[in-house]
């Protein structure tokens, strides 16, 4: 059985930082392509960042700069660093794991408001 455990949202102030964490079970961790995406309310989910199985990573262009994405194959575990955060990050915040079949998380609510 497949399991994506996001954890690590919450509320924070524009300029701030949040990481979040993704574990996963039931899957070959070193061969997926690990990714966050997130939805805003009243938005279609959209790609934040993703990190393939060799490392390469790419960012949506709204968080290049102040996202970094990681992954540890050590404790099946993909981040997202945020730093900078703006209220237009506010979102839910969606674990993904890709291969063939693509599984996502239960997902984790990111608030960036003063």
């Amino acid at each position: 059985q497949v399991q994506l455990v996001e954890s690590g949202g919450g509320l924070v102030q524009p300029g701030g930082s949040l990481r979040l964490s993704c574990a996963a079970s039931g899957v070959t961790f070193s061969i997926y392509t690990m990714g966050w995406y997130r939805q805003a309310p009243g938005k279609q989910r959209e790609l934040v960042a993703a990190v393939t199985a060799s490392g390469s990573t790419n960012y949506a262009d709204s968080v290049k700069g102040r996202f970094t994405i990681s992954r540890d194959s050590t404790k099946n575990t993909v981040y997202l660093q945020m730093n900078s955060l703006k209220p237009e990050d506010t979102a839910v915040y969606y674990c993904n794991a890709a291969f063939i079949t693509p599984y996502w998380g239960q997902g984790t609510q990111v608030t960036v408001s003063s």
